[in-house]
């Protein structure tokens, strides 16, 4: 399989306390199996949807336990060029551009609007080995309540290009699509005071891909998940946003359940 190109989303992976339950969570809502965790590396452990590496979890290193997230990671074929980038445009780098063994190298970084994002520079480790399959990552949103700052800032770290959703029924909704030229890879959605309170930051909503989005959302429940949003038909599928046991936010949906009309998508100047 070839390394995803330059500014594709590639990996996600999320710190978590308590390690055992995310993987019992995650392997029943949406059917992961684990690998051996790596104590050489601080405990990182894949996870697999089919036999194939979809995400990962590690626990915090010490001084770092704090919120979890989820973490996504974009393409770039050098790391070190792309920190210059995210510094030249007023992003910050958390952590600076370090060689993971022979998997490959990375950096942990932040947008001017307070977005947590990693980059990957691929060895042998190349990425998602699958997505858009059960249980595998699929899609991806930026939620910022400074729009404007994400959409300076990606585009100019990784070349995207910029389209914005014409949303007749719902016209306060500012909702934009990143790509580099063919399918979207990344959206952008402007945070609101009436569905975000102030303690959420701007932060990276994943997507994974279930057979049946209401039974993850029973299952995540169950299993001490919140419900955040949904589940709600789209155009693109039937989706529910959530926050797992340890507070992560996700999202599920089911690609092949969908309903209405295909948004109009106008080009940014």
């Amino acid at each position: 399989m070839a390394a995803h190109p330059e500014g594709t989303p590639c990996w996600a992976d999320a710190m978590f306390s308590d390690v055992e339950g995310a993987k019992s969570f995650y392997g029943d809502v949406l059917g992961w199996t684990f690998g051996e965790s790596s104590s050489e590396y601080g405990n990182y452990t894949q996870a697999y949807a089919d036999g194939k590496a979809v995400a990962a979890v590690v626990p915090p290193m010490p001084g770092q336990e704090g919120q979890s997230a989820w973490c996504l990671y974009f393409a770039s074929s050098d790391v070190n060029a792309t920190a210059t980038k995210i510094r030249d445009n007023g992003g910050d780098v958390l952590m600076e551009p370090m060689q993971v063994g022979e998997f490959g190298s990375m950096l942990l970084a932040r947008s001017p609007d307070g977005v947590v994002f990693g980059v990957w520079q691929a060895g042998v480790h190349e990425g998602f080995e699958a997505m858009g399959v059960p249980g595998a990552y699929v899609w991806a949103e930026i939620f910022t309540r400074e729009p404007e700052k994400s959409d300076t800032f990606f585009p100019a770290v990784f070349s995207f290009r910029a389209k914005q959703m014409d949303d007749p029924e719902n016209p306060q909704m500012d909702f934009r699509v990143f790509d580099l030229g063919q399918n979207p890879l990344l959206g952008r959605m402007r945070m609101t005071a009436e569905d975000f309170p102030p303690e959420v930051p701007s932060y990276i909503n994943v997507y994974f891909t279930v057979p049946d989005c209401d039974d993850a959302v029973a299952r995540a429940t169950k299993l001490g998940g919140v419900l955040r949003f949904g589940p709600m038909d789209t155009p693109f599928g039937r989706f529910a946003a959530l926050s797992d046991p340890q507070g992560a936010s996700f999202s599920v949906i089911d690609v092949t359940n969908t309903q209405g009309e295909m948004p109009a998508l106008s080009d940014v100047d």
